[in-house]
């Protein structure tokens, strides 16, 4: 039994290290694996080594950093080719970047928080960094609206305690009554909305996937700067699309949905 428990505690801790690497840095010494792990410095570089030689972790000859493994992307590679929202959703969203020149995302909710499954970037919204496996907050974005309205304001509260609804912005909603009506809105319209609610000069238009069984289980969003997603002037031509592209992923998954589902018709 002891054995087992050690064992246990070595796998725990070499995953803390592993997480440490997706918190922000992409570069680390022992030590500030040993500080952000809350390990001893022997510990973390002995499991360093270990995770150095299984090819999840490399180290920089001249400098002695670490970073991540090529075999983590074979891992993430294998867990998305098997997800079901991710091979429905692939070749949809690809699509969809290249007619629109604009951002596409799926993504689904990790407790708290959207977890991206998939991002393409059209030319019009280029970035400098991979959104999969990134995770951001569901009140202050429109792919967590759309999540959202999955769920009932009581379990919204259980999810979202007040002092989790955190301003990124002078935009973003902070309290659970602007959450209420703005989940309310977003099944009615059929699609969710955000503008700077995250961050100053981005907007999208996003709506929800749902499955077999009617559950929502994922969402997709359109996104970019203001000056390219000009939402004053494209949010039905935009929504519409996005709720068209949100069901040919929910039918792919089964959904077959109630006579009443909202549609781009209700625009």
């Amino acid at each position: 039994m002891a054995s087992d428990v050690g064992s246990n505690q070595s796998v725990e801790r070499a995953l803390t290290v592993l997480r440490v690497f997706t918190a922000g840095r992409s570069e680390l010494r022992v030590s500030d694996v040993a500080k952000l792990a809350d390990l001893g410095l022997s510990t973390a570089s002995r499991l360093l080594a270990t995770l150095e030689a299984a090819g999840f972790v490399d180290r920089d000859p001249v400098s002695g950093l670490y970073r991540l493994g090529l075999d983590t992307v074979s891992l993430g590679g294998a867990v998305l080719n098997s997800h079901p929202v991710h091979r429905e959703a692939r070749q949809i969203a690809q699509n969809l970047a290249a007619d629109l020149g604009l951002g596409v995302n799926v993504a689904v909710r990790r407790d708290a928080s959207l977890f991206y499954l998939l991002n393409f970037e059209g030319r019009q919204a280029p970035r400098a960094f991979v959104l999969a496996g990134q995770r951001n907050p569901l009140h202050a974005t429109g792919l967590g609206k759309s999540l959202l309205t999955g769920l009932t304001p009581l379990e919204r509260r259980g999810l979202l305690p007040a002092a989790a609804l955190v301003a990124y912005t002078p935009r973003t909603i902070t309290t659970h009554e602007q959450l209420d009506a703005e989940i309310d809105r977003t099944v009615a319209r059929g699609y969710g909305s955000e503008l700077e609610e995250l961050a100053l000069g981005r907007a999208c238009v996003a709506a929800p996937i749902r499955d077999g069984a009617g559950t929502v289980v994922a969402a997709l969003s359109v996104s970019g700067p203001l000056s390219a997603i000009d939402l004053q002037n494209r949010e039905a031509t935009l929504s519409r699309i996005v709720i068209e592209a949100a069901d040919s992923i929910s039918i792919g998954l089964g959904y077959v949905g109630p006579a009443h589902h909202p549609s781009a018709v209700s625009l």
